[in-house]
């Protein structure tokens, strides 16, 4: 008997196929590294659960020379890949949260969130709720022992910049008693239906990301939906943005980079009261940090984003 062979619907390559009949195959993205002592970095690392009832986790991370009166700055870090790939275990990840927390001398929560398909939006935004709850809770030792919270910050790429962005919001209009210091966006996932920039003249990667959006997000608002558009109808204003400082990073071969520079500027010229900074890197596309962990440019942009955490 010949198989039947199967009608691919969505191609997300190199990471996942949807096929006709609903199954999802996910081809990459899901290698898992292990916590412990990084030696290149010096960094220790270990899992923890946040939520057992959702199965919510994340890998926190230390200085392994942390003295034990020490109180380090504290970083919630949402990882990036379109809501649909990735983790906080992924390799890629965990090189670059370990030299983030080197660089920065920093204690940081990298978050598992729930990704889509499996899980739609806006489940990740309820994740990153719970997970901001979760680490001032006082249930987990090193950040007991070793954060300073009046040094708290929130940061992520792609998708995990998105994700800041809205709790930020989320977290100024609850009665949280921690405030967030500063919001460190690289590369940030904003999207529109109306092309700026480049995405004017690159058709195909305008449709493609598109494409990415209304399957992760099937609304019936599509790029103009406030998930992904922070200046759609609905959208919070900026200056309500609930945080004293931004850093805002892109990439100038990046399909994102108008947005990201588009969010800098509208943050600048409105009411709010914070301090906003850019920083652009040339010659480089999208997330190129997690690719490219070695390069000149990404260890250039991991020593702005400690400077920026480490602002006195």
């Amino acid at each position: 008997m010949e198989s039947t062979k199967k009608q691919v619907s969505l191609e997300v390559l190199p990471w996942l196929v949807v096929h006709s009949d609903g199954t999802l195959e996910r081809l990459a993205g899901t290698e898992i590294c292990p916590p412990g002592l990084d030696p290149e970095t010096g960094v220790l690392s270990k899992d923890i659960i946040i939520d057992s009832k959702t199965c919510l986790s994340a890998r926190i991370y230390r200085p392994d020379s942390i003295q034990p009166d020490q109180k380090l700055p504290l970083v919630l870090y949402f990882h990036g890949g379109a809501f649909l790939i990735a983790s906080a275990s992924l390799p890629n990840y965990h090189t670059s949260v370990n030299k983030l927390v080197a660089h920065a001398n920093i204690i940081a929560v990298s978050v598992n969130y729930r990704l889509a398909p499996e899980h739609p939006l806006p489940t990740v935004y309820e994740d990153s709720w719970n997970a901001l709850q979760g680490v001032q809770a006082g249930n987990e030792p090193w950040i007991n022992d070793y954060a300073d919270f009046n040094r708290f910050f929130l940061a992520g790429d792609s998708a995990g910049a998105n994700i800041s962005h809205h709790l930020a919001f989320r977290a100024r209009q609850s009665d949280q008693t921690v405030k967030i210091k500063g919001i460190g966006m690289i590369h940030p996932y904003f999207w529109g239906t109306q092309p700026i920039g480049s995405e004017v003249t690159d058709e195909a990667r305008k449709q493609m990301v598109d494409g990415w959006w209304r399957f992760v997000c099937p609304s019936g608002k599509g790029s103009d939906d406030p998930w992904i558009n922070p200046f759609a109808d609905g959208s919070p204003d900026l200056e309500e943005l609930g945080c004293e400082r931004v850093m805002i990073t892109v990439a100038e071969k990046d399909i994102l980079r108008e947005r990201g520079k588009m969010y800098y500027e509208r943050l600048v010229k409105s009411k709010w009261r914070g301090k906003a900074e850019i920083l652009e890197t040339k010659g480089k596309d999208h997330v190129f940090h997690i690719f490219e962990p070695d390069c000149d440019e990404a260890g250039e942009m991991v020593r702005r984003l400690a400077s920026f955490i480490n602002q006195v």
